[in-house]
């Protein structure tokens, strides 16, 4: 049979098997605390379900009609399409012309 000492000498015993160890060790180590780390964001973002429902309900209405008295309010026929200015143009100087020529259509 072997002998400690034996054991001892033999690289892979010496080397190979705490390796092997850490490796397997580690990715159920890390399996554990992504599911503590899961875990706590569903509590967190858990609601009451009463409370949940009422927000659902009750808030996507408001908002989108909201929205739309906000567009209704807007006059939509007279827009003008203004360019911006490039990136390799100076935006000061190039808004002062699109100001003058504002002005003088006017």
């Amino acid at each position: 049979m072997f002998s400690i000492k034996a054991l001892q000498k033999n690289k892979t015993v010496r080397y190979g098997v705490p390796m092997l160890l850490l490796v397997v060790g580690g990715s159920f180590g890390l399996r554990e605390f992504t599911q503590i780390r899961y875990d706590s964001q569903k509590i967190k973002r858990k609601l009451d379900p009463s409370l949940e429902a009422k927000v659902n309900i009750e808030k996507q209405p408001v908002i989108l009609e909201e929205e739309y008295e906000k567009m209704r309010e807007l006059n939509l026929e007279e827009w003008k399409n203004i360019r911006g200015p490039r990136p390799w143009e100076d935006s000061r100087e190039y808004q002062e012309q699109q100001r003058s020529k504002q002005n003088k259509k006017d």
